[in-house]
């Protein structure tokens, strides 16, 4: 074995490990130094920090875009650094920010790109191609005969991240993959990326600059300083709720409390009991909802409270003061 890490059909995720990795160039710069941190399989981790931290040259050593000068990088139980490079990438879905879509070549045609390289059939490939338009939401019929001029940037990242997804990659990574689109597109983009992640389960590596997408999407946040130094990694509600160092405690900002929001459901224990009379008047809030969702309705209803529903059912009684209160709340 040549340390490749070679998936079978139907392989859908592999475990990340960077141990003590490294990249020093030849005048000396440190880009990233001694980094280590472990992604599990199927888990979506987000890289984050201020430019210059490093992170995207993380990103670009798992595929060895850029060569590491120290360390280990493993898929599984393999060491990609020792292994070919081009069959490596062959393996790993690659999502850029400007998408790199070939512009004389059509969205099927794009999407097909490591399928043909990888010697499969014309069948098998223009299946493969369906089906993932479709996962995306683009209808082939109408999409994939089109050339990436022709689609919105939407659209374009849409098929981006479909030929990464192309030959059922064990990782997909992603170098700031919303961040050409406009704010409304991207929220749209962002849900629909959750959606796909909840029904392929991949192990992904998110390069983002905005701490509110690290937050939505992320099952882990890394946060980096300069040269590649690990300042914390925990899930989203733990690092906005307890800042490990005075560093990230700047990164994520004063008012961290109310992005923690974003990823705190609202449950049973913070509700009240249903007023006897008056529930069809009331705003309706989800059980199992965001509370940073709930929280914008609760600003804007008469008394500042809310009924909340399960499956359209009144369960309970929200107030506004509950969420203003999970805000300030330590996580346990």
């Amino acid at each position: 074995m040549d340390g490749t890490p070679v998936a079978d059909d139907g392989q859908r995720a592999a475990s990340i490990t960077l141990d003590g990795i490294g990249k020093r160039y030849p005048d000396g710069t440190e880009a990233v130094r001694d980094l280590s941190l472990h992604v599990e399989a199927g888990e979506l981790v987000v890289l984050i920090g201020p430019s210059g931290c490093g992170k995207s040259t993380v990103l670009r050593m798992v595929n060895r875009l850029i060569e590491p000068t120290s360390g280990r990088i493993l898929l599984g139980d393999s060491d990609v650094t020792r292994g070919d490079p081009v069959r490596l990438r062959r393996q790993i879905g690659y999502v850029i920010q400007n998408v790199g879509l070939f512009p004389h070549q059509t969205v099927a045609t794009n999407v097909a790109t490591v399928p043909r390289l990888l010697g499969w059939s014309s069948d098998r490939t223009r299946r493969r191609v369906g089906e993932l338009l479709e996962l995306v939401g683009l209808e082939p019929a109408q999409f994939g005969r089109r050339y990436p001029h022709e689609l919105s940037g939407g659209q374009r990242q849409r098929v981006g991240v479909a030929r990464a997804l192309a030959a059922d990659p064990v990782v997909l990574l992603m170098d700031e993959p919303f961040s050409a689109v406009d704010p409304i597109v991207r929220t749209r983009l962002q849900e629909e990326f959750l959606r796909l992640q909840a029904e392929v389960r991949k192990t992904i590596v998110l390069v983002t600059h905005d701490l509110d997408e690290a937050v939505r999407l992320g099952d882990r946040i890394a946060v980096l300083s300069e040269g590649g130094r690990l300042e914390q990694y925990d899930p989203p509600a733990a690092l906005l709720g307890a800042p490990a160092t005075p560093f990230v405690r700047e990164f994520v900002g004063a008012d961290r409390g109310i992005r923690r929001l974003v990823v705190t459901p609202i449950t049973r224990e913070v509700l009240e009991p249903l007023p006897a009379t008056g529930v069809a008047e009331l705003p309706a809030v989800p059980l199992g909802g965001s509370a940073y969702d709930a929280l914008a309705v609760l600003l804007t209803a008469a008394g500042g409270h809310a009924v909340v529903t399960d499956d359209g059912r009144p369960v309970g009684l929200l107030r506004r003061e509950r969420i203003l209160a999970l805000a300030e709340q330590q996580p346990t």
